[in-house]
């Protein structure tokens, strides 16, 4: 009895130890799921249908295509990252549709001293690739862009993507644009790999002082199939500040993020 004792003991405290295991590894691929500067190749599909311009009173779309991928230059870390949209923009009395133009950024991953703290700094460039002029900007654009990731806690991660660029070429037949934008980012996990998410994109035009400031509150969900992480997640927004033409009155954000192991 005794020997049936013990063995039932061990199997039960190994169990245990596999699920903790499991339990613990879910939480980690939960907190790192958003993280921008994730050492992970990832393919993401996002999209924003914008109910409401404002002015125009007419709705719009953009359905982004990004791609990360981590590499390394000598003995630092990189993070390269390139965004290409589809548009669907109203111009005059109905929508059209065509590929938008490609951003492409590179981070250096600055070491913090601390694995659960990610920071990126690094340049970005916009280049006019759109199929159509109403769906582009027809200028070519450069600046920076700073990333802050933090994942110490299991339960609350928190940071921002802040870029800036300015249109230094391109149709003279186009308004120059000097934007800056900063997306703060918050995810408060309810266990099981769902979430609470808020991340909003302020922008403002340095050019003509247009700006938009949305905010939003939305529901996601992490589950990993094998090696792959997957991140699925929508998120309304509702503008509480704005000034301009074409400024999202309310929008709705949804994505599926993929983040695949190395």
């Amino acid at each position: 009895m005794n020997r049936w004792r013990d063995a039932t003991l061990v199997l039960g405290t190994v169990a245990l130890c596999t699920d903790l295991t499991f339990a613990q590894s879910a939480d980690n691929a939960a907190a790192q799921a958003n993280n921008p500067l994730a050492n992970m190749t990832a393919f993401n599909i996002q999209n924003y249908y914008i109910g409401r311009q404002t002015e125009t009173g007419k709705s719009a779309n953009q359905f982004w295509l990004r791609y990360a991928q981590p590499f390394s230059v000598s003995n630092t870390k990189w993070l390269m990252r390139a965004s290409l949209p589809v548009n669907t923009l109203p111009v005059s009395n109905h929508h059209e549709t065509g590929i938008g133009d490609l951003n492409l950024f590179t981070a250096y991953l600055i070491d913090t001293g601390n694995p659960a703290i990610s920071f990126g700094i690094g340049p970005q460039i916009t280049a006019p690739t759109a199929t159509k002029k109403s769906v582009g900007s027809e200028k070519w654009s450069a600046g920076l862009v700073n990333v802050l990731f933090d994942a110490s806690s299991p339960k609350f991660q928190y940071g921002y993507l802040l870029s800036w660029q300015d249109s230094f070429a391109g149709s003279s037949h186009r308004e120059d644009s000097n934007f800056v934008a900063l997306q703060p980012f918050a995810m408060y996990q309810l266990g099981g790999g769902t979430y609470l998410r808020a991340a909003p994109i302020w922008t403002y035009n340095l050019e003509n002082d247009g700006y938009s400031v949305p905010l939003g509150v939305g529901i996601g969900q992490v589950f990993k199939r094998q090696k792959t992480v997957f991140n699925l997640f929508i998120e309304p927004q509702f503008s509480v500040a704005s000034r301009g033409p074409g400024q999202p009155d309310w929008q709705i954000y949804m994505g599926l993020n993929m983040q695949f192991a190395n």
